[in-house]
């Protein structure tokens, strides 16, 4: 008989593990093997749909699934099992499965545990399809009850820490993560489809380089060398640019030891893509592809629905791209030239009057002014990307600002850099690639402050030296990519298991 559900979790725990000792005692192996089953609940309710109030399939049927309701009803049992994101109702009457069998399920078996089922398939008077169980077999013994399904699993600390819950009592958990692993599938496809080959670079670095960020830090026992978890794979493939690849991408995982909120998760999946003798247009014209194709696979048409917060709603035209340079955008929405930003000559007034605060404060109560590029991006947060709600292109972003990208030949002051946005967050990120090795010496010597410095990679240097072809390259961050086309509120719904805090023993 089933636990009552109110009795406290380490009483429930000794009920079971005292049923696990009488199974063993009349020889049930409670966790066997394996188990041969011939048919999924796909497979049975897309044949058996039309079958008639009361009639029966004249085939067995084998299945499997985890007990997540059941009803007791005399000298019958009625239960869901669930597989995946599909249930089907089971049924047990002891004239069918026996005595012995029945008593057994009555007394031994549980909510949680999986059991393989075989019988028969037949509709009842509520038009549910069943299966009428011939004979059952326990596959794995739940010691542990399953959280309330009627109210969801609302705790997010369960949700985020134990994935595995969140899964099996919501069904839209797992649509989501079925939907992240259609997305890269996606992106793969596409890529390949345009002859781009899948490649893989380092996760520990000896220095952290192509982007600017805090990095995880580690030391090698064998070697004795302090090393870094990767914060971009962008050096390594630019080198295989220059062994002579001229299309390629990598899936996978970087790491930066900073903030985590609803956008940011210190280890984070993107894809990055490198083209030879293409320039940011083709990185461009490649986003949208990835992006419309992401959408057709997913049967996304016309407009989308984000809620950026639980009060504030966005309409995305996802197919609708927009495209302007920063300049145009600080002209538009902050009032005051971005080369003014750009080059300093904005005061501190300035500054405040916008709202921004010009320093950082740190943990030990140090205040220090804020760089550059920090308080750029501050005024371009605050005042630019809350407009940027279609798939947006803000291009040809100041050299300051973009220490791997190519000038534009019209004009040195800025690159041929792009970043895509949608729905108000940063999707993309993608560069006309510097492939001048002094120039690029020259632009790593002279960034300015430590905290916006990118590491000075001298074999990424001689690798350029020996002459890199002009390039286009691409990141895309895979996990706010999800984030909006699953409408999830936080990048911690579209990660398995997000960084969280450890649980201190006790």
């Amino acid at each position: 008989m089933e636990e009552k559900q109110n009795l406290p979790i380490e009483n429930i725990i000794n009920i079971r593990k005292d049923k696990l000792k009488k199974l063993s005692e009349i020889k049930v192996n409670p966790y066997p093997n394996s188990f041969n089953f011939n048919n999924t609940f796909k497979d049975i309710f897309d044949k058996y749909f039309s079958i008639k109030e009361g009639e029966v399939s004249k085939e067995t049927v084998t299945i499997k699934g985890r007990i997540v309701l059941r009803r007791e009803m005399g000298k019958s049992i009625f239960c869901h099992i669930q597989e995946g994101t599909h249930r089907i109702q089971i049924y047990l009457k002891k004239d069918f499965v026996g005595e012995e069998k029945f008593k057994q399920f009555l007394e031994l078996i549980d909510i949680g545990d999986i059991i393989g089922v075989e019988g028969e398939v037949f509709k009842t008077k509520t038009g549910e399809l069943t299966i009428n169980t011939k004979t059952y077999v326990l596959l794995s013994k739940s010691l542990r009850p399953l959280p309330e399904k009627w109210h969801g699993l609302k705790d997010v600390e369960i949700k985020y820490r134990q994935r595995y819950l969140d899964l099996i009592t919501n069904p839209d958990s797992m649509n989501i993560f079925i939907t992240r692993s259609k997305i890269i599938n996606s992106i793969r496809e596409t890529l390949n489809e345009k002859k781009f080959l899948e490649v893989e670079t380092p996760m520990i670095q000896s220095l952290p380089g192509g982007a600017i960020a805090q990095p995880f830090k580690t030391f090698h026992n064998a070697l004795g060398e302090d090393f870094y978890l990767r914060i971009a794979p962008e050096l390594y493939l630019k080198m295989l640019l220059v062994g002579g690849f001229e299309k390629i991408y990598e899936i996978g995982k970087s790491f930066r030891n900073e903030g985590i909120d609803r956008f940011h998760n210190p280890e984070f999946t993107m894809v990055e893509i490198y083209q030879s003798y293409a320039d940011y247009n083709d990185m461009m014209n490649l986003t949208k592809d990835i992006i419309i194709n992401c959408c057709d696979v997913l049967g996304i048409k016309g407009k989308i629905k984000y809620n950026v917060s639980e009060e504030k709603i966005f309409e995305v035209e996802i197919n609708n791209f927009d495209k302007f340079t920063m300049a145009e955008l600080f002209d538009k929405h902050v009032k005051i030239p971005l080369e003014k930003f750009v080059n300093d000559k904005v005061e501190d007034k300035v500054y405040e009057d916008l709202g921004i605060d010009i320093f950082e404060v740190y943990p030990s109560g140090q205040k220090i002014r804020k760089t550059t590029k920090k308080l750029v991006d501050s005024v371009f947060e605050k005042y630019i990307q809350p407009n940027l709600i279609n798939p947006t292109f803000v291009i040809d972003y100041p050299v300051e600002l973009s220490p791997l990208a190519k000038y534009k030949s019209e004009d040195k002051n800025v690159t041929e850099r792009f970043e895509l946005y949608i729905a108000t967050q940063e999707v993309a990120n993608a560069y006309s690639e510097l492939n001048d090795p002094i120039e690029q010496y020259n632009r790593f010597v002279a960034q300015k402050t430590s905290e916006d410095k990118m590491a000075l990679n001298l074999e990424f240097i001689t690798a350029l030296e020996y002459g890199m072809p002009p390039a286009g390259g691409l990141g895309i961050g895979i996990d706010r990519l999800c984030m909006i086309l699953t409408n999830s509120l936080s990048i911690r719904d579209v990660i398995f298991f997000p960084l969280l805090k450890s649980v201190k023993k006790q």
